[in-house]
Protein backbone atom coordinates (compact mmCIF):
# COMPACT_ATOMS: atom_id res chain seq x y z
CA UNK A 1 0.00 0.00 0.00
CA UNK A 2 1.14 3.79 -0.71
CA UNK A 3 -0.15 6.79 1.31
CA UNK A 4 -0.16 10.29 -0.05
CA UNK A 5 2.92 11.26 1.98
CA UNK A 6 4.75 8.81 -0.08
CA UNK A 7 3.52 10.38 -3.48
CA UNK A 8 4.30 13.66 -2.31
CA UNK A 9 7.85 12.83 -1.13
CA UNK A 10 8.07 11.14 -5.11
CA UNK A 11 7.66 14.08 -6.09
CA UNK A 12 10.26 16.16 -4.21
CA UNK A 13 13.01 12.88 -4.83
CA UNK A 14 11.89 13.55 -8.55
CA UNK A 15 11.42 17.08 -9.59
CA UNK A 16 14.08 17.98 -12.15
CA UNK A 17 14.18 15.14 -13.73
CA UNK A 18 10.91 14.94 -14.72
CA UNK A 19 8.48 17.31 -16.99
CA UNK A 20 5.72 18.98 -15.74
CA UNK A 21 3.56 18.66 -18.53
CA UNK A 22 0.91 20.50 -19.48
CA UNK A 23 -3.24 20.32 -18.90
CA UNK A 24 -5.05 21.57 -21.59
CA UNK A 25 -8.57 22.92 -20.77
CA UNK A 26 -10.51 22.00 -24.16
CA UNK A 27 -14.78 22.11 -25.52
CA UNK A 28 -16.06 19.86 -23.27
CA UNK A 29 -18.38 18.65 -26.32
CA UNK A 30 -16.50 14.43 -26.51
CA UNK A 31 -18.33 14.52 -22.86
CA UNK A 32 -21.66 14.98 -23.38
CA UNK A 33 -23.01 17.23 -20.44
CA UNK A 34 -19.76 17.67 -18.41
CA UNK A 35 -19.21 21.56 -17.17
CA UNK A 36 -15.80 20.88 -18.35
CA UNK A 37 -13.05 18.73 -19.84
CA UNK A 38 -9.13 18.54 -19.26
CA UNK A 39 -6.80 16.60 -20.87
CA UNK A 40 -3.40 15.84 -19.21
CA UNK A 41 -0.99 15.68 -21.51
CA UNK A 42 1.52 13.01 -20.38
CA UNK A 43 3.10 11.64 -23.31
CA UNK A 44 4.82 14.63 -23.83
CA UNK A 45 6.68 13.17 -20.85
CA UNK A 46 10.31 11.71 -21.26
CA UNK A 47 10.41 8.69 -22.90
CA UNK A 48 6.88 9.44 -23.92
CA UNK A 49 4.92 7.98 -21.02
CA UNK A 50 4.30 8.63 -17.17
CA UNK A 51 6.49 6.18 -16.23
CA UNK A 52 9.38 8.20 -16.45
CA UNK A 53 7.92 9.33 -13.26
CA UNK A 54 8.45 5.54 -10.97
CA UNK A 55 11.15 4.69 -12.53
CA UNK A 56 13.26 7.78 -11.49
CA UNK A 57 11.62 7.85 -8.32
CA UNK A 58 12.86 3.68 -7.80
CA UNK A 59 16.29 4.67 -8.83
CA UNK A 60 16.33 7.58 -6.65
CA UNK A 61 15.21 6.46 -2.99
CA UNK A 62 17.80 3.09 -4.00
CA UNK A 63 19.96 5.22 -4.53
CA UNK A 64 19.57 7.23 -1.25
CA UNK A 65 19.55 3.81 0.37
CA UNK A 66 22.40 3.26 -1.04
CA UNK A 67 20.83 0.04 -3.03
CA UNK A 68 21.56 1.35 -6.59
CA UNK A 69 24.36 -1.38 -7.75
CA UNK A 70 26.71 -1.29 -10.67
CA UNK A 71 25.22 -3.49 -12.21
CA UNK A 72 22.46 -1.39 -13.00
CA UNK A 73 18.70 -2.10 -13.58
CA UNK A 74 16.55 -4.65 -14.97
CA UNK A 75 12.85 -4.42 -15.79
CA UNK A 76 10.32 -6.62 -17.99
CA UNK A 77 8.20 -4.55 -20.20
CA UNK A 78 5.74 -4.22 -23.51
CA UNK A 79 7.25 -1.29 -24.14
CA UNK A 80 6.65 1.78 -22.23
CA UNK A 81 8.32 0.71 -19.04
CA UNK A 82 10.93 -0.12 -20.03
CA UNK A 83 11.74 2.77 -22.25
CA UNK A 84 11.25 4.94 -19.20
CA UNK A 85 13.78 2.32 -16.94
CA UNK A 86 16.40 2.72 -20.06
CA UNK A 87 15.59 6.69 -20.17
CA UNK A 88 16.29 6.80 -16.63
CA UNK A 89 19.14 4.49 -16.00
CA UNK A 90 20.99 6.39 -18.86
CA UNK A 91 20.05 9.86 -17.01
CA UNK A 92 21.90 8.61 -13.98
CA UNK A 93 24.36 6.71 -15.05
CA UNK A 94 24.06 3.35 -14.79
CA UNK A 95 23.15 0.36 -17.14
CA UNK A 96 19.35 -1.21 -17.89
CA UNK A 97 18.26 -4.10 -19.47
CA UNK A 98 15.04 -4.85 -20.81
CA UNK A 99 13.01 -7.81 -20.87
CA UNK A 100 9.93 -7.59 -23.58
CA UNK A 101 7.55 -10.31 -24.89
CA UNK A 102 8.52 -10.98 -28.95
CA UNK A 103 4.82 -9.35 -29.60
CA UNK A 104 6.58 -5.86 -28.14
CA UNK A 105 6.10 -2.98 -31.20
CA UNK A 106 9.57 -2.14 -33.11
CA UNK A 107 9.06 1.49 -32.69
CA UNK A 108 9.13 0.51 -29.22
CA UNK A 109 12.05 -1.92 -29.31
CA UNK A 110 13.78 0.63 -31.28
CA UNK A 111 13.45 3.11 -28.90
CA UNK A 112 14.84 1.45 -25.94
CA UNK A 113 17.96 0.34 -28.20
CA UNK A 114 18.34 4.58 -29.02
CA UNK A 115 17.91 5.04 -25.05
CA UNK A 116 21.09 2.85 -24.30
CA UNK A 117 19.15 -0.35 -23.03
CA UNK A 118 20.29 -4.26 -23.75
CA UNK A 119 17.01 -5.67 -24.89
CA UNK A 120 16.51 -9.40 -24.22
CA UNK A 121 13.06 -10.42 -26.34
CA UNK A 122 11.42 -13.77 -24.05
CA UNK A 123 8.38 -15.10 -24.23
CA UNK A 124 4.81 -13.83 -26.29
CA UNK A 125 3.28 -12.63 -22.92
CA UNK A 126 4.50 -9.64 -20.57
CA UNK A 127 4.46 -12.55 -17.87
CA UNK A 128 7.20 -14.64 -19.63
CA UNK A 129 9.39 -11.69 -20.09
CA UNK A 130 8.93 -10.58 -16.12
CA UNK A 131 9.88 -14.00 -15.08
CA UNK A 132 13.31 -13.93 -16.94
CA UNK A 133 13.62 -10.59 -15.87
CA UNK A 134 13.18 -11.84 -12.29
CA UNK A 135 15.47 -14.36 -12.58
CA UNK A 136 18.07 -12.17 -14.29
CA UNK A 137 18.10 -9.56 -11.71
CA UNK A 138 18.22 -12.06 -9.12
CA UNK A 139 21.62 -13.35 -10.93
CA UNK A 140 23.57 -10.49 -11.54
CA UNK A 141 22.25 -8.25 -8.56
CA UNK A 142 20.83 -5.72 -10.71
CA UNK A 143 18.42 -3.88 -9.20
CA UNK A 144 14.82 -5.05 -10.37
CA UNK A 145 12.07 -2.15 -11.25
CA UNK A 146 8.54 -3.47 -11.68
CA UNK A 147 6.69 -2.34 -14.35
CA UNK A 148 3.83 -1.33 -12.16
CA UNK A 149 3.61 -3.11 -8.53
CA UNK A 150 6.48 -1.75 -6.22
CA UNK A 151 5.34 1.06 -4.24
CA UNK A 152 7.95 3.66 -5.07
CA UNK A 153 7.08 2.62 -8.89
CA UNK A 154 3.28 3.31 -7.75
CA UNK A 155 4.28 6.55 -5.75
CA UNK A 156 6.23 8.42 -8.84
CA UNK A 157 3.53 7.48 -10.98
CA UNK A 158 1.35 9.72 -8.53
CA UNK A 159 2.88 12.77 -8.81
CA UNK A 160 1.01 12.68 -11.99
CA UNK A 161 -1.96 13.52 -10.01
CA UNK A 162 -0.83 15.75 -7.46
CA UNK A 163 0.47 17.82 -10.73
CA UNK A 164 -3.12 18.12 -12.54
CA UNK A 165 -4.74 19.33 -9.46
CA UNK A 166 -2.12 22.07 -9.21
CA UNK A 167 -3.00 22.93 -13.21
CA UNK A 168 -6.83 22.11 -13.02
CA UNK A 169 -7.76 22.92 -9.82
CA UNK A 170 -10.89 20.97 -8.23
CA UNK A 171 -12.05 18.05 -10.01
CA UNK A 172 -14.63 15.74 -10.04
CA UNK A 173 -13.74 12.76 -11.83
CA UNK A 174 -10.58 11.63 -13.43
CA UNK A 175 -10.24 8.58 -16.34
CA UNK A 176 -6.99 6.63 -16.46
CA UNK A 177 -6.18 3.65 -18.65
CA UNK A 178 -5.27 0.44 -16.45
CA UNK A 179 -3.42 -2.13 -17.65
CA UNK A 180 -1.36 -3.38 -14.30
CA UNK A 181 -2.40 -0.52 -12.11
CA UNK A 182 0.09 1.61 -11.07
CA UNK A 183 -0.69 4.82 -12.52
CA UNK A 184 -4.34 4.53 -11.24
CA UNK A 185 -3.52 3.18 -8.17
CA UNK A 186 -0.82 6.04 -7.98
CA UNK A 187 -2.88 8.85 -9.00
CA UNK A 188 -5.93 7.44 -6.97
CA UNK A 189 -3.90 7.63 -3.96
CA UNK A 190 -2.81 11.48 -4.63
CA UNK A 191 -6.44 11.97 -5.44
CA UNK A 192 -8.15 10.60 -2.55
CA UNK A 193 -10.86 12.32 -0.66
CA UNK A 194 -10.33 15.39 -3.74
CA UNK A 195 -11.76 13.49 -6.58
CA UNK A 196 -12.94 10.11 -8.31
CA UNK A 197 -11.10 7.94 -10.14
CA UNK A 198 -12.82 5.77 -12.91
CA UNK A 199 -10.41 2.80 -14.50
CA UNK A 200 -10.91 2.56 -17.95
CA UNK A 201 -9.79 -1.22 -19.41
CA UNK A 202 -10.18 -2.82 -22.54
CA UNK A 203 -12.44 -5.79 -22.40
CA UNK A 204 -9.37 -8.25 -23.81
CA UNK A 205 -7.52 -6.93 -20.91
CA UNK A 206 -9.32 -6.14 -18.20
CA UNK A 207 -7.18 -7.51 -15.16
CA UNK A 208 -8.56 -4.96 -12.53
CA UNK A 209 -11.99 -5.35 -13.13
CA UNK A 210 -12.35 -9.02 -12.91
CA UNK A 211 -9.60 -8.32 -9.68
CA UNK A 212 -12.61 -6.40 -8.07
CA UNK A 213 -15.08 -8.41 -9.32
CA UNK A 214 -13.80 -12.06 -7.98
CA UNK A 215 -12.45 -10.12 -4.61
CA UNK A 216 -8.62 -9.93 -5.39
CA UNK A 217 -6.33 -10.49 -8.00
CA UNK A 218 -6.80 -13.31 -10.72
CA UNK A 219 -5.34 -13.87 -14.21
CA UNK A 220 -6.98 -13.10 -17.17
CA UNK A 221 -6.50 -13.35 -21.04
CA UNK A 222 -5.07 -10.51 -22.78
CA UNK A 223 -5.77 -9.26 -26.46
CA UNK A 224 -6.56 -6.19 -28.81
CA UNK A 225 -5.50 -3.53 -29.88
CA UNK A 226 -3.90 -2.19 -26.80
CA UNK A 227 -2.68 -5.35 -25.33
CA UNK A 228 1.29 -4.39 -25.74
CA UNK A 229 0.37 -1.01 -23.16
CA UNK A 230 -2.89 -2.32 -20.86
CA UNK A 231 -1.51 -6.32 -21.43
CA UNK A 232 -1.10 -7.22 -18.09
CA UNK A 233 -2.48 -11.00 -17.00
CA UNK A 234 -2.76 -9.80 -13.64
CA UNK A 235 -3.22 -6.60 -12.25
CA UNK A 236 -0.45 -5.52 -9.07
CA UNK A 237 -1.97 -6.18 -5.72
CA UNK A 238 -0.82 -2.44 -4.76
CA UNK A 239 -3.64 -1.55 -7.35
CA UNK A 240 -5.89 -3.69 -6.60
CA UNK A 241 -5.74 -2.47 -2.78
CA UNK A 242 -5.82 1.15 -3.43
CA UNK A 243 -8.96 0.59 -5.96
CA UNK A 244 -10.86 -1.14 -2.94
CA UNK A 245 -9.86 1.82 -0.19
CA UNK A 246 -10.61 4.65 -2.91
CA UNK A 247 -13.67 3.18 -4.19
CA UNK A 248 -12.17 3.30 -7.73
CA UNK A 249 -14.44 1.67 -10.41
CA UNK A 250 -13.51 -0.36 -13.86
CA UNK A 251 -15.19 0.76 -16.87
CA UNK A 252 -14.46 -1.19 -20.31
CA UNK A 253 -14.44 -0.48 -23.66
CA UNK A 254 -13.97 -2.35 -27.25
CA UNK A 255 -11.09 -2.37 -29.61
CA UNK A 256 -13.27 -0.61 -32.30
CA UNK A 257 -14.26 2.33 -29.63
CA UNK A 258 -10.25 2.97 -28.63
CA UNK A 259 -9.47 2.63 -32.45
CA UNK A 260 -12.40 5.60 -32.59
CA UNK A 261 -11.26 7.41 -29.61
CA UNK A 262 -7.41 7.21 -30.72
CA UNK A 263 -8.79 8.70 -34.09
CA UNK A 264 -10.93 11.63 -32.76
CA UNK A 265 -7.69 12.75 -30.76
CA UNK A 266 -6.12 13.41 -33.95
CA UNK A 267 -8.68 14.84 -35.87
CA UNK A 268 -9.60 17.00 -33.10
CA UNK A 269 -6.67 17.77 -31.77
CA UNK A 270 -4.10 16.39 -33.57
CA UNK A 271 -2.74 14.47 -30.65
CA UNK A 272 -1.18 10.96 -31.90
CA UNK A 273 -1.44 8.56 -28.73
CA UNK A 274 -1.00 4.73 -28.75
CA UNK A 275 -4.20 2.48 -28.33
CA UNK A 276 -3.70 2.07 -24.33
CA UNK A 277 -3.69 5.82 -23.99
CA UNK A 278 -6.81 6.87 -25.94
CA UNK A 279 -8.86 3.51 -23.92
CA UNK A 280 -9.13 6.72 -21.20
CA UNK A 281 -10.91 8.94 -23.95
CA UNK A 282 -13.34 5.80 -24.84
CA UNK A 283 -14.70 5.40 -21.86
CA UNK A 284 -16.62 9.14 -22.95
CA UNK A 285 -17.10 8.70 -26.32
CA UNK A 286 -18.29 5.67 -26.50
CA UNK A 287 -20.99 6.17 -23.17
CA UNK A 288 -19.15 3.40 -20.90
CA UNK A 289 -18.96 6.88 -18.35
CA UNK A 290 -21.54 8.89 -18.70
CA UNK A 291 -21.00 12.62 -16.63
CA UNK A 292 -23.28 14.04 -15.00
CA UNK A 293 -24.65 17.71 -15.78
CA UNK A 294 -21.16 20.43 -15.05
CA UNK A 295 -18.87 17.41 -13.50
CA UNK A 296 -15.55 18.81 -14.12
CA UNK A 297 -13.55 15.64 -15.91
CA UNK A 298 -10.20 15.39 -16.51
CA UNK A 299 -8.68 12.39 -18.94
CA UNK A 300 -4.96 11.32 -18.84
CA UNK A 301 -3.28 11.06 -21.99
CA UNK A 302 -0.38 8.65 -20.90
CA UNK A 303 1.98 7.71 -23.52
CA UNK A 304 2.50 8.08 -27.19
CA UNK A 305 4.82 5.46 -28.20
CA UNK A 306 2.99 4.45 -31.33
CA UNK A 307 3.21 4.00 -35.07
CA UNK A 308 1.11 7.16 -36.27
CA UNK A 309 1.04 6.11 -40.00
CA UNK A 310 -2.46 4.83 -39.74
CA UNK A 311 -3.51 8.53 -38.46
CA UNK A 312 -2.49 9.76 -41.69
CA UNK A 313 -5.31 12.41 -43.70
Amino acid sequence: MITRTDVQDAATRIAGHVRTTPAARVEPDLAGPAGALWLKLEFLQHSGSFKARGAFNRMLAAAERGELPPAGVVTASGGNAGAAVAYAARSLGVPAEVYVPTAAPAVKVDKLRQLGATVARHGTEYAEAYDAAVKRAADTGALFCHAYDQPEICAGQGTLGLELLAQAGDLDTVLVAVGGGGLMAGVATALDGRAGVVAVEPEGASALHAALAAGGPVDVPVAGVAADSLGARRVGSIAYQVAVRAGVRSVLVTDAQIVEARRLLWSHYRVAVEHGTAAALAALTAGAYRPVAGERLAVLLCGANTDPADLAG
